[in-house]
Parts: C-alpha cells; sequence; structure tokens
C-alpha cells in the first residue's frame, strides 16, 4: 500500500490528513509542503505577526508533536515537480513517490508586479508566506515610508500595522474606491475613514506606471508622472489559485482545479480542497479563499476519500483584523442591489446585503452580536425585513426564532 498523499502543507492540506486520522484511516499518510516550516496560520502574517505580537511557536497550526503520534510523515521544503495521474505517481526531487489516493491542496499564490515596470527590484514584498513576512519585517521601522500597491482587505490590514508601527503609509488603488471588487460604498467608507484617521494616505482611482530604482525600490510613480518616494513596496493586487501542478497532469481547471461536488477532480484518485479548488455552487461554480473553508472543504473531502459521497455546501465567512476593529463577514454578497446599515454607535456598524427581499451577506464591524445572528439567518435562508435590521433599537436575536 503506497497510502494518500496530499501535497501542499496549508490550512486545508494540514486539516484534511488530521481530519483523516480521526476519521479512522490508518494507512500511510504523508502531507507534502514546499516551505521549510511545518503548517501554520496564514492570517496573522500580516496582522499580530508582523507587529510582532504572535510568536513564531503560536503561529503554527499544530504542536510539532502531533504529527509524529499521529504518524503523519512530513515532507516539507521540495515542492512536488510533477503528477502521473495514470501511474498514481509524483515527482519529489529524484524522488519518485506512490499513491492510492491524492490530494491536491495547494492554495494560493500571490499576483504579482510585472519585472518590466520594477517588480523583481529589492523591497518589492507580497504578503503569503512566512518567508514574505520574515523577509519585509526589518523594514517596518517607524519613520519608514510604505507605498502599498492594493486597496483590499490584505493591503489595508498592511497598512494598519504600518501605522501602529509608526511608518508613513500610503495605499494606491488603482479602482475608483478601495474594496471595490468585495464590499459595498459603505464598508469602504468606513475604512477609508479609519484609516484616514490613523495617518494612511489613501489615494483612490490612482494608476500605478512603474516602481523607480536601480537594484533596490526607491519610489512609485504614477501614471501622472507624479514619483512617491518609498523606502519599500507591499504588492496586494490579490492572489490565483495554485493550479500549474494540476495543469501539467492533464486535470481539469476552471478558476481553480474544477472538482465536483464531492471534491474529486477529473482525474482518478485525485480530489481537490481549499483555495486551489473549484466545487459546484447553485447554477455555476465558486472558489474560496478562507480559513473557514478551508477547513470545512478539507475535512468534508476526508470523509469522501473514505468511502462518503457528500455535497459540499458552502457557508462563507471571513475576518480582518484592522486597528482596533474586527470586521466579521458572512455570506456573498455577489448580486446585491441594497445596503441596509444598522449603526450602533461608537464604531459600532454593520452592513446587510440583499438582493431584492433576500439576505446574502453582512459585514459586520465590531459588531459579533450582529455578526452571528446575521450568519445563523443566512444559513437558515431567512431574510429579515430590511426596515427591523435598520433600527438599533430593535432586538435581532428574536429574529432567529421568527
Amino acid at each position: 500500500m503506497t497510502g494518500i498523499v496530499i501535497i501542499g502543507a496549508g490550512q486545508a492540506g494540514a486539516s484534511l490528513a488530521a481530519r483523516l486520522r480521526t476519521l479512522g484511516y490508518g494507512g500511510p499518510l504523508t502531507l507534502i509542503g514546499d516551505e521549510p516550516a511545518p503548517p501554520y496560520q496564514r492570517p496573522p502574517l500580516s496582522k499580530a505577526y508582523l507587529l510582532g505580537e504572535m510568536d513564531l511557536d503560536r503561529l503554527y497550526l499544530r504542536a510539532p508533536s502531533f504529527w509524529e503520534e499521529h504518524e503523519i510523515t512530513l515532507r516539507l521544503g521540495t515542492p512536488v515537480s510533477a503528477i502521473d495521474t495514470a501511474g498514481h505517481t509524483i515527482r519529489l526531487g529524484d524522488e519518485v513517490i506512490g499513491y492510492d489516493q491524492l490530494v491536491l491542496a495547494t492554495g494560493s499564490v500571490p499576483r504579482r508586479l510585472p519585472a518590466a515596470i520594477g517588480g523583481g527590484l529589492e523591497g518589492v514584498h507580497t504578503v503569503r508566506t512566512l518567508c514574505d513576512a520574515d523577509r519585509m519585517a526589518p523594514d517596518f521601522r517607524a519613520g519608514r515610508r510604505l507605498v502599498i500597491i492594493g486597496g483590499g482587505y490584505i493591503g489595508l490590514e498592511a497598512a494598519s500595522v504600518g501605522a501602529k508601527l509608526g511608518l508613513d503609509v500610503t495605499v494606491l488603488e488603482a479602482a475608483p474606491r478601495i474594496l471595490q471588487r468585495v464590499a459595498s460604498e459603505q464598508t469602504a467608507e468606513y475604512f477609508r475613514s479609519l484609516h484616514r484617521a490613523h495617518g494612511v494616505s489613501i489615494l483612490e482611482g490612482t494608476a500605478l506606471a512603474r516602481l523607480s530604482g536601480a537594484d533596490r525600490v526607491t519610489g512609485a510613480v504614477l501614471a501622472d508622472g507624479t514619483e512617491l518616494p518609498a523606502d519599500f513596496i507591499i504588492c496586494g493586487i490579490g492572489i490565483l489559485p495554485s493550479t500549474a501542478l494540476a495543469e501539467a497532469a492533464g486535470i481539469a481547471t476552471e478558476n481553480g482545479i474544477r472538482t465536483d461536488a464531492a471534491g474529486r477532480t477529473s482525474a482518478p484518485d485525485v480530489w481537490a480542497a481549499g483555495d486551489c479548488a473549484s466545487f459546484p455552487h447553485g447554477a455555476g461554480r465558486l472558489r474560496l479563499e478562507s480559513v473557514g473553508h478551508a477547513i470545512d472543504h478539507a475535512e468534508l473531502v476526508a470523509g469522501n476519500m473514505l468511502g462518503g459521497n457528500d455535497p459540499y455546501v458552502a457557508r462563507p465567512w471571513f475576518w480582518s483584523d484592522q486597528y482596533d476593529v474586527k470586521l466579521q463577514i458572512a455570506g456573498l454578497n455577489t448580486g446585491y442591489d441594497r445596503t441596509v446599515i444598522r449603526d450602533g454607535g461608537a464604531g459600532i456598524r454593520s452592513i446587510w446585503y440583499y438582493r431584492g427581499g433576500e439576505l446574502l451577506a453582512l459585514d459586520a464591524m465590531n459588531d459579533a452580536r450582529a455578526y452571528m445572528i446575521g450568519k445563523r439567518l443566512i444559513e437558515a435562508g431567512r431574510s429579515p425585513d430590511p426596515a427591523v435590521i435598520a433600527d438599533p433599537g430593535v432586538d435581532l436575536k428574536p429574529l432567529l426564532k421568527a
């Protein structure tokens, strides 16, 4: 028996391996990661870890002893170079490893600025891996000038860290506003005001032409010719599913590695889970990038690998920490045509997204109660009267029993 092999030692891969053992799988189990570090949390990299508020031991998903105690073989620091789906083997360095079942939990990779406009200069960073965070940490010193390309959540989280550490921070967003793709204007305005109150300069509708510098970056040149001096740059322009390995092996992709509802790919005995996988959702397909999804999807796929055939039902939730604000998001706001604001005062606010009379999603800022109630309403398919949501004097909890 060659057992189960999981490619990808992030949240999905680690969760899937642990779940297989919990469900009673006793065969050989190998977890392969291209980074030298054992499985760790990624969200704190752009927040607590970068601020120095979380040490490395707390970053790890499991104690080092867990993997040995559960007889999960970790193969770290060597990326898989090829998959032979017909021969049921993978190539790891100079070694060929067989598998009975294979899981692709390869996650995502950050979009990078093209080398032609300075993306390859020293001092240009992305925030995706532990190595990325460690590499940029020495630059986070008071008084240094940081320019962030991209006004999404990763960019804004990095901006909040920079501002808290006393850096001169500028955020460039080419779209008309920050959070253009993922949130309403009301949520964007909340965070725009929050960042400006902390001294961050936000330039919206502002395109980058190129980065300046010989070997190391020295500035960001805008489309209108203005140059912003910069001691370092963080590129937060999104991520892409890591599909190169699957594509080279002839495995079907469609905005990620294409799977059926149970997590099977187009190749026999090959599954996919987490950020890298796209799965059936309603009349189309969906790919999610979140810790919650990585865990839920991986654990469902683990069960199906051992004989189940359960379809994955997504229950999307996300979060972001910026300064003293905790943003919690439930649902997907795609297709919304109306927003309802519930203002609790003192920075407590929630934005509820509706399509017609249907509640789709909400963004809750420092409002855990609204988040938990909204999340349960969405999962139950309930859509309360928007007028009730908009009245901060109305207790929302009874809506769960209505």
